[in-house]
């Protein structure tokens, strides 16, 4: 009551605030659940307007949900339809629809008329919109008699079609009997209603086969109108004219459109010329984006027309006689359109609401109200229902109160109607969002977080991540609807949120998941490519992806699918496209989709190769000496020409060989050649691009030239002779195209220079040089030659100066004087030889020298000569590489082009003293222990007398640190030496050098040692112990080389593992495994690792408790776990032998062992006890065996047991042989028998064995 009484006071401005506030809580209309009582809903109906095809069956759409379901009435033209009075009418089974069979020859029109269908069920009635029904229809052309239309060439003309009315209306189409469609352009064209326009007219259109098509669309058929014919008369022909408007006419028109709908204006004007149509709207522009200009510039389209499109348009029309305008004004009117439709409400009891019915139309529309089908003010009274206007207000609304509201809003142009139920429930809040449900985005994405509900009140939706309430801000957006946006996710945003939906009957939770994803991306792009035709063409795209998404690559070819070609290959990530050609280029792309995202990249493939060969050649412009060729360039195949290479064929002269003649650059097609004479010339071009160079192009057509005399002298012309009396002149002889005409010949000319004598001349053909002969010895002449022809001389030669033939020098050097440099070297000199004796072109100077002998010596084989050739007019020289203390000789030769002059006499010379070589087979023999001999050779070179030896020597111990060094000098005649007194079983480094007069050279140098005493061992005794931690060796050693403990285990095949222990005479090896036996030995190495002494191998065995310690038990796994169940099982025991102590009572020992009888029973398995073995040999059973033969157990009288007590077994040995057992009465028989026994320990003499 609360509510009603606020409701009620609410004055006008308080009124306003609650239509506000209402108006907001019901923006978002909830669906109900199928399940829960409500009205019904139409979901589908026909079109107000239904146009039905008269061939087929009629099907009236009504479709509507309910609970209950509904159930449908119809009414047609305002009265009850009964469905079931009429056989062909029935209604579709769980739906309102009408299947209205006309199949057997009823006519479609009978059922013509405006249906309304009606869905109701217990909480209201909900109707359908008038559907007016109308039977399609393409009625024929009546029959008319068309007269011919005459018309004077350039005149206006319209051809009328008229088509009969169809609905829908027709579409119509000008075209001759063999439906071609009439030309048409800016000067005839076809207006809206089908008419034809002609803005003058011209022979060319007359005909006898205008013809105006009808084409019915629903009826799929073509009707046609009488041919027209048109005769063009010019015996008064109209000329040139301004223009006039034939449609629409006058200066101004009207047109009405209806907001929604496409306007379409016409203008076609007449005139000659033909005017040219534009079209501008005064005030403003024309709708951008939304207009078309049709129909060649006559026909303004503008579609979803508005009110702002309301105004003047103006058509212009101009020619070059004149402009004329036409003012069309729009007005734009409006059937009914939503601005606020009425929603569905649902209500709680008690609640209030309200049902808004706006809506907009030019004219205003007027908005009627009816409940459940009837009119509101002839409805049953309801006190919580008020209207006011155009509003229904709802308050206090009571269980049972739910109906179906129609809103009706219309004007002239036409009318809307809502349906829109209140339901009136009270029901707690559920959630309609499937439960559990993982949502999945892409990082940096929004995500929308659904949690659709209902409930009746209106449930309030509050929503939780990981228990914390989310409240909207930033990056939380929640929306009236209940859904949870996530305004850019990131991976921190993933996990679980819960939506609780709260109203006052209930609360209601549901769990969604929210898992942000990395985003997909092609990390490498494609790159366009440039491919060469027929080799390899590779796109790579290579992405990176969220592993939990399974991503799909896709290539496409201009956005279609690949070519289904084995060419193209696809692999992870590239595509290969082998061979490639031209029709293989265009823009390729990769996309890699995954579920939740795609990525996608292109690039473009152009396909290369060489260019085409030019073609049509064509000489122009045709010249004694030049012309002019071009052509036309092939194909460039996406790669640009950058030059022309042209070349000649010369069939005349080289008949077959083509030569370059020039270039040009690739964006020239033309060339101005140079030709010669007395050639038969054709061209042909190649073009060249980045790949290469094109095939030729065609051969022109020949082009021969004018002989004339020689344009130029043969080149190279050279004068040289080639014995001391002559002259010979050569040259390179002319071309076939440079010869300018036939009978070329060379005329050959030369004169001694220095000497008062005329040119002389010889004239030769087909020769490249002429020999003159008798000539002074190297004489200078000037030389020339010249071509000629039939036609004259070439032009005058240039001179040139030549040299008749050379002849030996005459003259040998004289004063040659050799001094001495070094050991190895010696500076010669000499006086050079007059010029004239040279009798040619000084060339420079030969020195010949050779070794004779060596000076330490007589005799001996003199060594092979050297020569040392100084160019030019040199008087000295170096000579290198002598050998010292040498005799040699010396000559010296002059020389020219012809030869070598005769030697200078013999000059001898000696080369100094030097220091030898190194001793050589340097060599220790018999080594002592105490003393090493060594014997060596004199060097090889010595260079000089030898003065005597030098011998140095120093010990070398393990480490290779030498001790204090000793010199001995030696004679020159001795080649042997022993050094006593050395130390024994020691290595030397000795070094022996050889001296003249000039110092020592180099050395010779060895190692040696020195052998151990032979009277005693190098190894000593040598023993092994065994200790906790190892096997340790001792030894004694007297040497001082290296000492190494080599080891392995016996009947290994394993290498020897070997221990190095300098400095010490004891070692201990480690890590040995227990019950193991090794083969040791011990070695002595010298510095090269060669063994020196060895022992005898010695054998170890580790016995099994010692333990390497390296391996320490303690701290062993396995060891640790055993111990902890041994306890654990010693303590289960303990307890157990407890619990049976209790049982048994307290007695003493003796007394139970006097109650004790002997007994002979069969041994069970299931009893819980052990047997004991017989005492007989023969009756022992197998060991490990826990009864005997016979099954049975005996036992003495004096037996007892704490198994008797509930104790235990048996008494056990221990591991020394030690009896443990506590209470026994066979103490002698188990000490004998102890050892044999299976039976368990007790718990108390385990115990005690652990004890």
């Amino acid at each position: 009551m609360e509510r009603r009484r606020k409701w009620c006071m609410a004055g006008g401005g308080t009124s306003l605030m609650l239509l506000a506030i209402l108006l907001v809580n019901t923006t978002h209309a909830l669906e109900v659940p199928l399940d829960l009582p409500q009205p019904p809903t139409i979901t589908y109906q026909s079109p107000k307007d239904y146009i039905i095809d008269p061939r087929e069956n009629i099907v009236i759409s009504c479709e509507a949900k309910g609970q209950p379901h509904p159930s449908f009435s119809w009414t047609l033209n305002g009265s009850d339809f009964e469905v079931g009075r009429d056989p062909k009418v029935t209604m579709r089974p769980g739906s309102g629809s009408l299947v209205i069979d006309i199949s057997s020859g009823e006519k479609s029109e009978a059922y013509e008329g405006a249906y309304q269908c009606t869905a109701r069920n217990q909480h209201g009635t909900a109707v359908s919109n008038h559907i007016i029904v109308r039977q399609s229809r393409s009625p024929l052309w009546s029959k008319e008699s068309i007269e011919p239309r005459l018309v004077q060439l350039g005149d206006s003309l319209i051809l009328h079609c008229r088509p009969p009315a169809g609905l829908p209306p027709p579409i119509i189409l000008w075209m001759d009997p063999n439906f071609m469609h009439l030309p048409q352009n800016s000067r005839v064209s076809q207006a809206l209603n089908g008419d034809l326009y002609f803005s003058n007219v011209r022979m060319e259109d007359a005909r006898n086969d205008y013809i105006c098509y009808a084409r019915f669309a629903y009826t799929s058929t073509i009707q046609q109108k009488q041919p027209i014919t048109v005769r063009v008369l010019d015996n008064t022909p109209i000329g040139e004219r301004p223009p006039s408007f034939l449609l629409p006419t006058g200066s101004t028109s009207t047109a009405t459109v209806l907001r929604g709908e496409t306007l379409k204006l016409e203008c076609f004007a007449e005139g000659l010329p033909t005017p040219e149509v534009s079209w501008s709207r005064d005030g403003g522009e024309l709708a951008p984006g939304r207009h078309l200009l049709l129909n060649y510039q006559k026909t303004l389209q503008i579609s979803d027309v508005t009110e702002g499109d309301a105004g003047v348009y103006i058509c212009s029309a101009r020619n070059t006689r004149g402009f004329r305008k036409h003012l069309i004004t729009v007005d734009v009117k409006a059937a009914p359109y939503w601005t606020g439709a009425p929603r569905n409400l649902i209500l709680a009891p008690e609640e209030s609401g309200v049902l808004t019915c706006l809506a907009g139309g030019n004219p205003k529309p007027t908005v009627s109200w009816a409940v459940n089908g009837v009119p509101i003010h002839s409805a049953a009274n309801d006190t919580s229902r008020e209207l006011r206007g155009d509003t229904v207000f709802l308050s206090d609304v009571r269980p049972g109160s739910s109906a179906v509201y129609q809103c009706n809003a219309s004007n002239e142009h036409g009318y809307l109607l809502a349906n829109a139920f209140v339901n009136v429930l009270a029901e707690p809040p559920r959630v309609l969002t499937p439960p559990n449900y993982l949502y999945q985005v892409i990082t940096n994405s929004p995500a929308h977080l659904e949690c659709n509900t209902f409930g009746s009140p209106i449930p309030s939706i509050k929503w939780f991540k990981d228990n914390v309430e989310v409240v909207h801000g930033e990056p939380y957006v929640l929306h009236p609807n209940g859904t949870l946006e996530v305004l850019v996710a990131q991976p921190s945003y993933s996990g679980r949120y819960t939506c609780i939906a709260t109203n006052t009957l209930g609360r209601k939770e549901n769990h969604v998941y929210l898992e942000v994803k990395e985003p997909t991306r092609i990390v490498t792009q494609l790159l366009y490519k440039v491919v060469e035709r027929g080799r390899k063409a590779v796109f790579e795209c290579k992405v990176k992806h969220d592993p939990t998404l399974i991503p799909t690559m896709i290539w496409l070819k201009d956005d279609q699918d690949l070519p289904d070609d084995d060419r193209f290959v696809i692999s992870a990530d590239s595509l290969i496209i082998n061979e490639v050609t031209e029709t293989d280029e265009g823009r390729y792309t990769c996309i890699m989709n995954t579920t939740l995202d795609q990525d996608s990249a292109s690039a473009t493939l152009t396909v290369v190769e060489r260019p085409d060969p030019p073609t049509d050649l064509e000489l122009t412009d045709q010249l004694e000496r030049s012309v002019q060729l071009t052509w036309i360039p092939g194909d460039e195949h996406n790669s640009m020409i950058t030059k022309f290479l042209i070349q000649y064929e010369d069939s005349l002269h080289e008949k077959g060989v083509w030569s370059d003649m020039t270039e040009v650059s690739g964006d020239v097609t033309t060339a101005r050649l140079q030709l010669s004479p007395y050639v038969y010339y054709s061209f042909r071009v190649l073009a060249e691009n980045g790949i290469g160079l094109s095939d030729a192009s065609s051969p022109s057509e020949q082009y021969r030239t004018n002989p004339a005399k020689p344009d130029v002298n043969p080149s190279e012309v050279k004068g040289y002779g080639t014995e001391p009396k002559n002259l010979v002149i050569s040259w390179k002889e002319l071309s076939g195209l440079q010869s300018n005409g036939p009978d070329l010949q060379y005329e050959v000319s030369w004169r001694q220079q220095g000497v008062d004598q005329e040119w002389a001349s010889v004239t030769v053909a087909n020769a490249s040089q002429y020999v003159v002969p008798e000539t002074p010895t190297y004489a200078p002449y000037d030389i020339k030659v010249r071509a000629r022809n039939r036609y004259g001389a070439g032009p005058d030669p240039q001179v040139l100066l030549g040299y008749s033939g050379e002849d030996l020098p005459s003259a040998a050097p004289a004063s040659v004087s050799v001094e001495p440099g070094n050991d190895t070297t010696a500076e010669v000199n000499w006086e050079s030889v007059p010029m004239a004796t040279v009798r040619g072109r000084l060339q420079g100077y030969k020195v010949y020298f050779w070794r004779e002998r060596s000076l330490l010596r007589e005799g001996g084989r003199e060594e092979e000569g050297q020569v040392l050739v100084f160019g030019g007019n040199r008087t000295g020289g170096h000579l290198p590489e002598l050998k010292p203390y040498s005799r040699y000789g010396l000559q010296i030769r002059v020389f020219n082009s012809r030869g070598e002059g005769p030697p200078s006499a013999k000059t001898s010379f000696n080369t100094p003293e030097a220091v030898p070589g190194s001793p050589t087979g340097l060599a220790v023999s018999n080594p002592k222990a105490d003393a090493l001999t060594l014997k060596w050779e004199p060097p090889l070179e010595e260079h000089g007398p030898l003065l005597g030896y030098t011998l140095t020597y120093q010990p070398v111990n393990s480490t290779d640190e030498l001790g204090p060094i000793q010199e001995l000098s030696l004679m020159a005649n001795e080649t042997t030496v022993t050094l006593p007194r050395l130390q024994l079983g020691t290595r030397y480094r000795l070094s022996l050098t050889a001296s003249t007069s000039r110092g020592a050279g180099p050395s010779a140098d060895l190692e040696a040692a020195t052998m151990i005493d032979e009277a005693r061992p190098a190894f000593g005794k040598v023993n092994s112990s065994l200790e906790e931690q190892g096997a340790v060796i001792h030894w004694e050693y007297t040497g001082t080389d290296s000492v190494f403990v080599e080891y392995v285990e016996d009947n290994s095949k394993d290498g020897w593992k070997k221990e190095q222990v300098n400095g010490s005479q004891s070692y201990m090896m480690k890590g040995l495994k227990a019950g193991t036996t090794y083969r040791v030995r011990l070695v002595a190495k010298d510095h090269v690792d060669r063994t020196l002494h060895l022992t005898e191998e010695m054998l170890i065995k580790v016995p099994a408790a010692v333990v390497s310690p390296h391996v320490d038990i303690a701290t062993q796994g396995w060891f640790i776990g055993l111990m902890c169940a041994v306890a654990l099982l010693i303590l289960v025991l303990l307890i157990v032998c407890f619990i049976k102590r209790n049982k048994g009572g307290k007695y003493p020992v003796k007394e139970k062992e006097d109650q004790h009888q002997e007994t002979e029973r069969p041994l069970k398995e299931d009893d819980g006890t052990f047997g004991e073995y017989s005492d007989t040999e023969d009756h022992k059973p197998l060991k490990g065996s826990r009864t005997p033969s016979n099954g049975t157990v005996k036992k003495d009288d004096s037996d007892d047991s704490l198994v008797d007590y509930g104790e235990g077994g048996e008494g056990q040995f221990n591991e020394d042989g030690s009896f443990i057992g506590q209470y026994s009465g066979k103490k002698e028989r188990d000490t004998a028998e102890g050892n044999e026994s299976s039976e368990a320990p007790s718990p108390v003499n385990a115990m005690n064995s652990f004890v």
